[in-house]
């Protein structure tokens, strides 16, 4: 009798914890990039064309959770479509450096394990993110660079691809614009740092990144990009660096982040925002908005974030005109927005 009413207890409890991985909160968050995002810029066409495309990422990462899936592959996934999309700069639609060619950065960080993994300055990897992944938890390093990382891919098993693979007219014309305009200012006698200063914010941001809540409670992030329009000798901004522009810890929160690259890494943006919500007990929408729109603004850097804790509560801060993201939880449809109304 007693044997059978353990075995009874034994399967209650089953069942119970069962129950509640089912019911457990999940939920994702991405972003294709903040900047210079008018909105008079955008016929209806374009703006819908955009926003079919943020929704197609986080439903692909929200898929994943919905069946149970960890949070790294929500975030991969979601990630592989903005990188597979000319309208962002990752992978296919990657902006051009000085040398007119494209040399792109990622990164990816477990918040279970705090495992992370990174790439940076590749140029024939089609989907960085899925390398970093590999770097992660094929390789007893956590960052990998240039021709090293495709040498490793190589033993992966990942195929390398031509650097035209990523090539789009609308980034070559941008190119060509910040190169006008560098000129123009050299030819006033400014050199090249007062020349560089002088590009609009577009030149110098651009990013996709995805966080992530599992119904297990793990939560992960991860960031792809492109960089910066012209840059020159082998520049690396925040997105494979973990701590500014990547950072996921369990039972605190996860981070990706999106602007002038230079500041984020100064400031350790998505590291600092962890921090206030570990240290200081704010909430991650306080935590985020204090980095982004007072410590980060006033220090001059531009850029946003996409933030999630362990509860699924979700941040989206940015200070410029726009930032291309979308957020999707548990029994929820997808929100999609472009600017700060919707």
């Amino acid at each position: 009798m007693k044997i059978i009413t353990v075995l009874s207890c034994l399967c209650v409890l089953s069942t119970s914890f069962a129950s509640y991985a089912n019911d457990a909160p999940f939920a994702i968050a991405i972003h294709g990039g903040a900047g210079t995002i008018q909105q008079s810029s955008f016929t209806p066409e374009k703006e819908q064309a955009y926003r079919l495309k943020l929704k197609e990422a986080v439903d692909a990462g929200y898929v994943v959770l919905e069946k149970g899936g960890t949070s790294l592959d929500a975030v991969a996934q979601a990630i592989n479509v903005l990188e597979n999309s000319p309208f962002f700069n990752a992978g296919i639609g990657a902006v051009y450096t000085h040398n007119e060619q494209h040399e792109m950065d990622a990164s990816i960080m477990d918040g279970n394990t705090m495992k992370a993994g990174a790439v940076a300055g590749v140029k024939h990897i089609k989907n960085p993110i899925d390398l970093a992944r590999l770097v992660m938890d094929k390789s007893v390093h956590v960052m990998l660079y240039g021709e090293g990382a495709e040498e490793f891919a190589l033993t992966q098993g990942v195929a390398l691809v031509a650097n035209e693979t990523f090539d789009t007219p609308h980034r070559y014309e941008s190119l060509q614009h910040a190169k006008e305009k560098m000129l123009k200012s050299q030819s006033e006698n400014k050199d090249y740092i007062a020349s560089h200063n002088e590009l609009e914010v577009e030149y110098k941001v651009g990013t996709v990144g995805a966080v992530a809540l599992d119904k297990q409670g793990n939560i992960s992030s991860g960031t792809s990009t492109g960089g910066m329009t012209n840059k020159r000798y082998g520049r690396i901004g925040d997105s494979p660096i973990i701590g500014a522009g990547t950072y996921a810890e369990n039972g605190v929160c996860a981070v990706s982040a999106t602007g002038h690259g230079e500041y984020f890494i100064r400031y350790h943006v998505a590291g600092d925002i962890c921090a206030r919500v570990k240290y200081q007990n704010k909430s991650i929408i306080q935590a985020a908005d204090e980095v982004i729109n007072q410590r980060l603004i006033t220090a001059g850097g531009t850029g946003g974030v996409i933030a999630i804790d362990h509860r699924g509560n979700i941040a989206t801060p940015f200070n410029t005109d726009g930032m291309y993201r979308a957020t999707r939880k548990s029994g929820e449809e997808a929100q999609v927005m472009i600017w700060r109304d919707k």
